[in-house]
């Protein structure tokens, strides 16, 4: 029996109207049936797969057309086993695909059947997702089936061809770019299963392949692709590969900027261009606030490899660190190593111009940190435009604390007391503006960060206004002991304000044990605010007793809470000990304050 032409046409319409009904969006279903086109679409496979399971029967194993058909028969049950995951029937699913699978048997690498087995692979990979092993062991199958195919330099047949009832040749270009599209979300899944199983670094380098393959067939999403870039940066610049890092940034904002410049070139107003604006808008802000969290890390990292250099001998390692990913002593194994993962660059587009705006070297010089302060500033900024304390508060809030740390990272660089000063008071005006215009009560968790890092800040220029103090020869003014006192008063009021957000709000008592991570920094607030009170200067008598006395019960209610709590006592180590001391100490000296 030999198949005609006309044989194929039912099982063309039919494959063509399974691929439109699985296409659709699934917003087109009735509320109450939400996955009716996925069940259409299965009620058409399950009859192409027994027309096409009677078809087998009328061929040999070596007649030509036996192979086109058992290519398709497999297509069905890999798009059955893709409708029972979407329709959430997961060991449905599996089994379809196991038949699927059954079906190609050791024809996995035949143009026919090759990019059914990628395909079945990938769907495997997803469905087993939960556990991760498993699912990389899938995906590494259909990864290795990609470079054995390659190797044949023969052209694939794409599913659809098989499917076509009056095709006189294949259509090899559609067909190769699908190849190579389904590898690329090969390489796509193996990011998010390597991230699942805590091989951040297998994954960053999966994901930088998916995004330069995605580049070099120009097929992507603008926005995605720049958050994916802009994300990815985050990994290189935490294992101190700033130039990695960099890049990923500058190659976010290229491609970000491009697309720009295709939403300006439409004229158009319509609602569906008035979203894409504000997605640009929403993402454009992300990716600024990326660029900050670079500016803020390089600073950061800088300062302690300074920090080390001065601690230890010049050749530490944490020295001689280099900010280049390739120079890590990292040994990449199995198929990862074939993609060259010390070559991390995008080489279809050019970004040095946005490189060339913030260095990706450690900072030695304060003219250096200055640079890098500048233009990470101008992109909180950014950021701000668009994340506003109007409209999305904690957004705004969290990157008012990254500029506040912007600027104590660039104190560091400075070693005039005076410049120093003027950072931290720029650092209060930041964030007090946040408390002023905020309700506690919503926004408890951020009001505690802020409270206790204006604490903080006060301290610091305390301390610069003492030093300076104890360098003036004479008495000091008037003018100047009251400046020193509002700033330990300002200390104190703001760490007090973070201790009494613990507080019971019906018994306005404190809990006996506070959890989780706000523990440490609950004790280090009782313990700075009882060191404030032994900077208030006065000449009065009775003051002075006042501020021993109040910085007595301080230091002994951080002696009683780890007493009372001996596993705390770790979380303080040398401020426990200076506690107990205190608590020794002051009662005498309140003693003898109140006998002279």
């Amino acid at each position: 029996m030999i198949i005609t032409k006309e044989t194929f046409v039912d099982l063309q319409e039919k494959h063509s109207k399974v691929v439109k009904l699985l296409e659709e969006d699934n917003k087109s279903d009735p509320g109450n049936e939400p996955f009716l086109l996925k069940y259409s679409a299965r009620d058409i496979l399950i009859g192409m797969k027994a027309n096409i399971e009677n078809l087998l029967r009328s061929y040999s194993a070596d007649d030509p057309c036996h192979k086109k058909l058992t290519a398709m028969f497999a297509a069905t049950y890999l798009y059955l086993g893709m409708v029972a995951f979407e329709t959430e029937e997961i060991s449905t699913g599996k089994k379809h695909l196991e038949k699927c699978k059954e079906v190609i048997g050791n024809y996995q690498l035949d143009p026919e059947m090759i990019l059914i087995a990628m395909n079945m692979y990938n769907e495997f990979g997803i469905i087993s997702q939960n556990e991760p092993e498993e699912s990389k062991i899938y995906l590494e199958t259909a990864e290795n089936l990609y470079v054995e195919f390659k190797k044949k330099s023969v052209a694939p047949v794409d599913i659809s061809d098989l499917f076509q009832a009056n095709l006189e040749s294949y259509n090899t270009e559609i067909a190769n770019k699908n190849f190579e599209k389904d590898h690329t979300l090969t390489l796509y899944y193996l990011a998010q299963i390597y991230g699942a199983m805590k091989d951040a670094l297998k994954s960053a380098v999966y994901c930088h392949i998916t995004l330069q393959r995605q580049l070099e067939t120009n097929d992507f999403d603008h926005i995605e692709w720049a958050l994916n870039a802009a994300t990815l940066s985050q990994f290189f610049m935490e294992k101190n590969g700033f130039k990695q890092a960099r890049h990923h940034l500058a190659a976010s904002s290229y491609i970000l900027d491009t697309y720009k410049n295709e939403l300006n070139s439409t004229t158009e107003e319509s609602e569906a261009h008035d979203a894409l604006v504000e997605r640009f808008k929403h993402r454009s802000a992300d990716v600024a606030r990326c660029w900050l969290k670079y500016g803020i890390m390089l600073l950061s990292n800088s300062k302690d490899r300074l920090l080390n250099h001065a601690d230890d001998d010049e050749d530490h390692i944490n020295c001689s660190l280099s900010t280049d990913f390739a120079d890590l002593q990292i040994e990449f194994s199995g198929n990862i190593s074939q993609y060259d993962p010390k070559n991390l660059y995008f080489k279809n587009i050019d970004v040095t111009a946005y490189e060339n705006q913030i260095s990706d070297q450690f900072i030695l010089t304060l003219p250096d940190a200055k640079a890098v302060f500048l233009i990470t500033q101008q992109w909180s900024l950014k950021a701000q435009e668009y994340y506003t304390l109007e409209s999305l508060a904690s957004d705004f809030i969290e990157i008012v604390l990254d500029q506040s740390q912007l600027y104590c990272n660039l104190l560091f660089f400075d070693d005039d007391p005076e410049n120093q000063a003027k950072l931290h008071k720029r650092r209060i005006k930041l964030l007090e503006h946040i408390l002023s215009n905020v309700n506690p009560q919503y926004y408890l968790h951020y009001c505690r960060k802020v409270w206790f890092e204006l604490g903080r800040t006060y301290a610091a220029i305390l301390d610069i206004k003492n030093d300076k103090l104890k360098e003036t020869k004479g008495r000091p003014t008037p003018h100047i002991l009251t400046k020193i006192n509002n700033l330990a008063e300002n200390g104190i009021l703001h760490y007090s304000n973070f201790i009494k957000s613990f507080e019971d709000k019906a018994s306005n008592k404190l809990p006996t044990k506070i959890h989780d991570d706000l523990e440490k920094p609950f004790l280090q607030a009782w313990f700075h605010k009882a060191v404030l009170y032994g900077r208030y200067i006065t000449l009065d008598k009775e003051v002075q007793i006042k501020y021993t006395e109040l910085s007595y019960e301080s230091y002994k209610y951080v002696f009683d809470y780890c007493e009372n709590n001996p596993e705390s006592k770790e979380l303080l180590t040398m401020a426990y000990g200076i506690c107990k001391e205190m608590v020794a100490l002051l009662p005498i000296k309140i003693l003898k304050l109140k006998n002279s």
